[in-house]
């Protein structure tokens, strides 16, 4: 075969080497039927010459579609297109474009830009101890960690969770309700998968936590969205609208994103309404740690006489969210089932990082680092509130939270939080809209602003390029 016949070309721009482009030029070649099984190859001189490349480049493509079975060589004769390959030979229809990947909630929220929300931050002091703490788990590493784990994750971390929940947020529970998970949203997952089934009615509070509405969406739950007032969630809409709901999706602590307390009163309501209808409840209580007037509120599951309320925490508010450690508390009667979803998906959590975990838990230092975050947080809070109150005071409602990492300002009538967000993301701030998490209640038009991880310079700087963006 001449050399012209085989239509090979090559790419003198391109950074693949040209012995690369050879052979993957001369193997298409083969695979598209140009040569047919037992057809002759140019030789390595002439194709070379053809290409105006040296010849050596040429011979070792030879050599390596001969290594791998796409050619043989005859002594004295040349090259040849394998006899063992099938005839005809087609290429396999080019691969479909990937289809556009669903929506994720909260796009962009992992970047550093000012107003993004969980964000955290770590001083000197916490990073010494981590570090101090990851050193001697490596020092004195047990074997044990390197083999396979128990689903529930380390007895000692469970221990240490379970003192420290009972402690800190009067969490009815022992280390056996435990359940370690990749973060809260991983704790959220398995509820759903042993809960749920398709078409199942769950309350969902309106407006709500975009990623558990895209998480119920994808378990095929059949969602029922249920007001928010001043008081938290309008328990009396759920009964209304869904009497025979199987789940319950709250934010007790802190409603996401209005910030409000689920009231006394609305908390029995609901503990009753699951009692009585054989509901479950699930309290994401994400992070009531924060809480910078008086100590953090009670959690639902504490009060709930009847287990029917799973607990889920994280932290990865709390510390740092690449930690990826959440856990649930879960009643006696879901435990096996969520353990076996945990078993078909995730076996069990990292087990080098639960040694250092639970050793900042139980010397102290979670709780010496609680202290000072919350102090740092508050600043960053009061100093973001003067700093929107200042720049921009005819644009803004400041609504100043008790609790948490972010607040919500409410834009005047005439605002679209839509556009507001997209002029800011134009000077490089986050600002969350609300509406877009609104299901059937009237929305609102308000920003979500998180100050938890950025210091109060750039805070500052941020609130003058929001005053800009709005003009």
């Amino acid at each position: 075969m001449e050399p012209e016949a085989l239509l090979v070309t090559l790419d003198r721009a391109s950074p693949v080497p040209v012995l690369r482009q050879v052979y993957l030029e001369l193997r298409r070649a083969i695979l598209a039927g140009a040569i047919p099984p037992g057809g002759r190859l140019p030789p390595t001189r002439a194709l070379a010459a053809h290409l105006g490349i040296a010849r050596n480049s040429v011979v070792a493509a030879y050599e390596q579609l001969l290594a791998e079975g796409f050619i043989e060589g005859r002594v004295g004769a040349g090259s040849f297109v394998s006899r063992d390959m099938p005839e005809p030979l087609e290429l396999p229809p080019p691969p479909r474009p990937p289809p556009a990947p669903a929506a994720i909630p909260h796009a962009g929220q992992y970047g550093t830009a000012p107003f993004n929300t969980g964000r955290c931050s770590l001083d000197d002091r916490t990073l010494q101890v981590w570090r101090s703490l990851t050193a001697r788990h490596l020092q004195q590493l047990d074997p044990a960690l390197l083999g396979y784990a128990d689903p529930r994750g380390a007895l000692a971390l469970r221990q240490a969770i379970s003192r420290y929940l009972r402690a800190g947020r009067a969490v009815r529970c022992e280390p056996e309700q435990v359940v370690i998970t990749a973060g809260a949203q991983q704790a959220i997952d398995l509820v759903l998968r042993v809960v749920l089934r398709p078409g199942a009615p769950v309350w969902l509070e309106d407006p709500c936590y975009p990623a558990v509405r895209a998480a119920l969406a994808a378990a095929g739950a059949r969602i029922v969205p249920v007001p928010v007032d001043a008081q938290g969630m309008e328990v009396a809409a759920g009964v209304a609208a869904a009497p025979e709901a199987r789940l319950a999706y709250v934010t007790p602590s802190s409603q996401y994103p209005l910030g409000v307390t689920l009231s006394m009163a609305r908390r029995l309501e609901l503990l009753a309404w699951a009692r009585r209808s054989g509901a479950w409840v699930l309290e994401d209580d994400y992070d009531s740690e924060f809480r910078y007037a008086g100590r953090p509120l009670a959690s639902l599951q504490g009060i709930d006489d009847g287990g029917r309320v799973i607990y889920v925490g994280t932290f990865s508010k709390v510390l740092f969210p690449g930690l990826r450690l959440g856990y649930a508390v879960v009643p006696p009667e879901l435990l096996e089932a969520v353990l076996s979803a945990r078993l078909l998906s995730d076996w069990y959590p990292a087990a080098l990082q639960e040694g250092v975990v639970t050793d900042f838990l139980e010397e102290g230092h979670f709780a010496q680092h609680l202290r000072r975050m919350r102090q740092h947080y508050r600043l960053a809070r009061d100093t973001l509130v003067e700093a929107l109150r200042t720049h921009l005071p005819d644009h803004l409602s400041i609504e100043v939270p008790d609790q948490g990492m972010k607040l919500l300002a409410r834009l005047r009538p005439g605002l679209a939080d839509l556009d507001v967000a997209a002029a800011a993301a134009r000077r490089g701030l986050v600002a969350r809209p609300v509406s877009p998490m609104f299901l059937a209640a009237p929305p609102i038009q308000g920003l979500m602003l998180g100050f938890s991880g950025h210091e109060p310079g750039a805070l500052r700087w941020a609130a003058r390029e929001l005053a800009l963006a709005l003009g």
